[in-house]
């Protein structure tokens, strides 16, 4: 602690801690026990001290249990139940999860949150978590005891304060401070998601916002500090005893704070999720490059020469992978040996890469050679041109100074946006005078090279309704922006599993019929012979798909479906649920059959509940998924669909981590059914799960292409109506839109690029 009392020292890799396979999510300093860390690799990981090399730590147990990435971590520290501790922690798969480390074994699973877990957090012995479905749960000894809705938004972090009160921090820019389920204090500021909260002790509490700020509030409402530096979402914040504070960003950067001031910014291959001081003053970095970091500004304890060595050529490597020249990757600018093959045409151009750089030659076609014209230069490579707002890239950022003891604010612009739009949309996000318009645009105009804009008299002052006023400006405006041309989306229709090989069902429950006659128990619930005739009627009448119009069931045709899924074996029952799938495709067996529907004998809940019970299995599973997605082409069953969607999509879920491919295409394609039929009933509760799951099946590797893409569609149709859009970015769906843009399959590429549209759009 000594070292950190003095003037600030700079702070120096300590160690790193290779072992998750994907972006490291969250940190959890576990007093003096160890690290936990957490990943979209979908594991925990807790860390401890390792003892053959004192300034590093080893891997001790990984945490199995989630079936999607694992986001926060809160300690449990030890007492009778733990006696090594716990680790509690929140993934994207809508669990809270209990581990006990003596073990390492999963002891609790908490169920009921709709959407991804956000924050976890103790308060004694309760669990309070908080989640993007918009609410606040406090779970006692593994229940849920209390909930209520926190924020009219998702909610993105909760912490407790030493004084007993809870805090949390939500995508409608607030901040709310709880007194049990009661909101004593909004405090508002921030011009963009809230994303994380940490205690300062003494003073408040701090929040980190996608607006690329962190503030300091005391509990009365009063901003103390505002930090701002970097330029681009900042994920994470944390304070130290000594008063240093440490925040985490999308711009690929830790940075160091003391007294409102910058005083490091630590540079790292990749996104920093998450950032954390450890007791000693020591902080632990979290990357999306997978891997966690220590840093010291003890001398001490910094990292060997060679391992600092190492640390600078990821740095390098990782921005000459980024690096642009002529908008072109400079990793994938061919060799020198590319001028070997002699151009086709005079005055043709060819860049190549020369050590670190790109060099313009151009075809001589009488002298046959290629002359070398020069260096190309872009603007600032992409470290300086990172974007302000989720990830995306501009031509300009500029440095904006407005004066009156203001802090420098960031402005990006690019070469085809309108300067008006853009002057008004930062005014307003920045929370500064619309008087600052002109003045504004003037200043992006100039800075950009461009020349003078007319006035556009579209605009309206979001508060008076009034246009500004420009001195001699014209009247003449171009059209507005042209509607973009999706490829896939939106989806329009419901899909349906409408193949079906009728001997081979016929065939099964046949075979299933003499084993049930040979055994002595079961005799009593085999088809009679009566009964073998009718099912084959029924066969009879689905086959014969050009009578559908005039053909008919009667009660017992139906009845007699049910009775066997009610009585048989569930290993017996899938090939009747197959030809359940194909009589809702059918008019009249549609409508007979939803007779049946009743909410004190639902038949069909009832088998779903059966067959996603203990020890699935996979064809109970597949053809149930496949009669769900079949009920949407009829609009009588889309009532009941609605009601049941929670208990429908909970009970599949775990379907989404199948590696069977005919699976993932069944619940891809229900989810994307759901997305289109919640689209057209305007609910943006449903429209909120099914995105979450659809985000879920895309965030899969090893998916079959046609469930990827349906997934896809339904993301983009989602975000396209624009109930959950803003849901949508704060799962970082850019980063989906831009992995599914390099898919070598065409339609995934396509729809990846209809997604990246709608980012990009306001």
């Amino acid at each position: 602690m000594a070292d950190m009392e003095v003037d600030f020292r700079q702070y120096e890799l300590r160690c790193e801690l290779r072992g998750h396979d994907d972006d490291v999510r969250g940190i959890c300093v576990c007093d003096n026990a160890g690290i936990a860390t957490s990943s979209r690799d979908r594991t925990v990981r807790f860390w401890t001290p390792d003892p053959s090399a004192k300034h590093n730590y080893t891997s001790s147990k990984i945490l199995l249990g989630h079936t999607s990435f694992v986001g926060p971590l809160t300690w449990i520290s030890p007492n009778d139940e733990f006696p090594e501790g716990g680790i509690v922690s929140g993934g994207m798969d809508t669990l809270v999860l209990v581990w006990n480390l003596s073990t390492g074994e999963l002891v609790q699973t908490l169920r009921g949150h709709q959407l991804q877990v956000t924050g976890v957090v103790l308060d004694n012995e309760d669990i309070i978590s908080s989640s993007v479905d918009c609410t606040l749960k406090r779970w006692r000894k593994g229940q849920a005891v209390e909930s209520w809705e926190a924020h009219k938004s998702p909610v993105q972090a909760v912490i407790k304060l030493p004084s007993g009160e809870l805090v949390s921090g939500s995508s409608d820019t607030t901040i709310k401070l709880w007194r049990g389920k009661t909101c004593s204090h909004t405090f508002v500021g921030h011009t963009d998601t809230v994303r994380s909260l940490a205690v300062m002790h003494g003073l408040g509490f701090l929040s980190a916002s996608h607006d690329g700020s962190i503030r300091l509030w005391e509990l009365t409402g009063e901003v103390l500090m505002e930090m701002v530096g970097h330029t681009s979402i900042v994920y994470s914040v944390d304070s130290h005893s000594s008063g240093l504070i440490i925040s985490g960003s999308e711009d690929r950067s830790a940075k160091i704070w003391k007294d409102g001031i910058c005083v490091q910014s630590i540079e790292h291959p990749g996104c920093v999720w998450d950032a954390k001081f450890l007791e000693n003053g020591d902080i632990v970095t979290a990357c999306s490059d997978g891997v966690v970091r220590l840093w010291t500004s003890n001398q001490d304890r910094v990292a060997d020469k060679t391992e600092l060595e190492s640390y600078m050529s990821q740095l390098s490597q990782y921005k000459i992978s980024r690096k642009r020249v002529g908008g072109l990757k400079l990793e994938e600018l061919p060799g020198l040996d590319a001028l070997q093959t002699p151009g086709t045409t005079d005055g043709q151009t060819k860049v190549v890469r020369e050590g670190d750089s790109g060099v313009a030659y151009s075809w001589n076609l009488r002298e046959h050679t290629w002359d070398k014209i020069g260096e190309v230069v872009d603007g600032p490579d992409d470290a300086v041109k990172s974007p302000i707002l989720d990830g995306v890239q501009y031509d300009f950022v500029f440095d904006v100074d407005i004066g009156d003891g203001e802090p420098i604010r960031k402005l990006p612009y690019n070469r085809s946006d309108n300067p008006y739009d853009t002057a008004d949309k930062w005014l307003l996000k920045e929370n500064l005078p619309l008087s600052y318009r002109q003045q504004i645009v003037e200043f992006i105009l100039q800075n950009a090279g461009q020349k003078s804009n007319p006035f556009d008299p579209s605009f309206r002052d979001p508060y008076t309704g009034a246009s500004s006023y420009v001195p001699g400006g014209t009247s003449n405006v171009s059209g507005g922006p042209a509607k973009p041309n999706f490829k896939h989306i939106p989806k329009k229709g419901m899909l349906a599993f409408d193949g079906a090989q009728f001997d081979g069902i016929v065939k099964k429950i046949t075979e299933f019929n003499s084993a049930l006659l040979s055994d002595e128990d079961k005799k009593h619930i085999c088809l009679s012979e009566l009964e073998v005739l009718r099912l084959g009627a029924i066969i009879k009448v689905l086959k014969d798909t050009s009578h559908y119009h005039t053909s008919k069931f009667a009660d017992v045709d139906i009845a007699l479906l049910l009775k066997l899924l009610h009585s048989w074996p569930p290993t017996m029952i899938f090939p009747v649920i197959d030809i359940l799938r194909m009589t809702v495709l059918h008019p009249d067996g549609a409508k007979v059959l939803q007779k049946h529907f009743k909410d004190d004998n639902d038949m069909l809940m009832e088998t779903f509940r059966r067959v996603t019970g203990d020890n699935p299995l996979a064809p109970n599973l597949l053809t149930s998924i496949r009669l769900v997605t079949n009920l949407f082409k009829n609009s009588l069953y889309h009532s009941w669909l609605l009601k049941h969607r929670n208990e429908i999509l909970d009970a599949f879920s775990n379907v989404n981590t199948s590696p069977n491919k005919n699976l993932q295409l069944a619940y891809s394609t229900m989810i994307l059914n759901y997305a289109v039929l919640l689209i057209e009933k305007k609910d943006e509760e449903g429209q909120s799960h099914v995105l979450s799951a659809a985000l879920e099946i895309a965030e899969q590797e090893n998916l079959d292409v046609d469930s990827k893409f349906r997934a896809l569609v339904a993301i983009g149709s989602l975000m396209l109506d624009g109930l959950v859009k803003r849901i949508a970015l704060d799962f970082e769906v850019d980063k989906i839109a831009k992995e599914a843009k390099t898919s070598k399959d065409a339609k995934i590429s396509e729809v990846g690029a209809d997604i990246e549209m709608l980012v990009k759009q306001p």
